[in-house]
């Protein structure tokens, strides 16, 4: 089931205020009432085009986006690392989150703002201490990411709350697909068209179980809380004006453009 958050178009009849609904093979969209990871899915009798609205963040982190880092080997590699013993794991302010084709705003501090793909696990109620065998019930579901990093001030910081915490830094979508299993699935980026990450999500070095079982070991997560798992090999900057394009087999693609960079 795809889970979508849209703007409907004024002349939908349906107001102008976000909604959720589910997306169909057909490219309609069946209404929801209300946030489905608060009151469940409970469908209307309204129905959308996808054509016929533009498509938010499929989820609205209210608490916080953790992330995972240096969770593919060659990664690790490329950034002059080993891989860690257990999860490295930093976080994103949730306004950082923006949907698909929204605009990554290149920050005037920052002279290098790169991609970095990954997949997001949405978590769908407050759990604490799951064991790694329980976190299927935890898990609404999965969607695309894009972790963009500011790569100088990581690199003069030490530490990557501000490289990865600008506002519109945290691109996620295009929905949430709640059947999806990670497999061999592959994780592909693409800059203006042209192939930079392409690696299946069976290389993760921790998998969603270990994962989710060693944040909440720390941490309490809450509905809508958002996961990212670490992005492959093949990170790069991305010039102003760029498009980059995230997609994951079995979920979809997420795109958006790099705006100048702020005066």
């Amino acid at each position: 089931m795809r889970i979508v958050r849209f703007s409907p178009n004024s002349s939908a009849g349906l107001g102008t205020d976000p909604l959720f609904g589910v997306l169909n093979d057909q490219d309609q969209i069946l209404v929801l009432r209300g946030d489905p990871l608060f009151g469940g899915i409970v469908p209307t009798e309204s129905k959308v085009a996808l054509a016929d609205v533009r498509l938010l963040a499929p989820v609205i982190p209210r608490s916080k986006v953790v992330c995972v880092g240096k969770n593919y080997a060659d990664h690790a590699a490329e950034m002059g690392s080993d891989v860690p013993k257990e999860p490295v794991i930093f976080l994103k302010p949730n306004t950082s989150v923006i949907g698909p084709n929204d605009t990554i705003q290149w920050p005037r501090m920052s002279e290098r703002v790169d991609f970095e793909g990954e997949l997001a696990v949405v978590i769908s109620r407050i759990c604490k201490d799951v064991p790694a065998e329980k976190v299927d019930d935890v898990i609404f579901g999965y969607t695309v990411a894009n972790d963009v990093t500011a790569r100088d001030l990581q690199k003069v910081d030490g530490q990557w709350t501000r490289a990865k915490g600008f506002d519109t830094f945290c691109p996620i979508g295009p929905w949430i697909e709640t059947e999806f299993i990670p497999g061999s699935q592959k994780i592909i980026t693409t800059l203006n068209g042209e192939v930079k990450q392409s690696e299946p999500l069976s290389s993760m070095n921790f998998k969603i179980p270990q994962i989710i079982e060693f944040i909440s070991s720390v941490m309490t997560l809450l509905p809508g809380d958002v996961i990212l798992t670490g992005t492959p090999a093949g990170i790069g900057p991305m010039p102003a004006g760029a498009e980059v394009t995230v997609l994951i087999e079995g979920i979809g693609s997420l795109s958006n453009k790099v705006s100048p960079r702020a005066i």
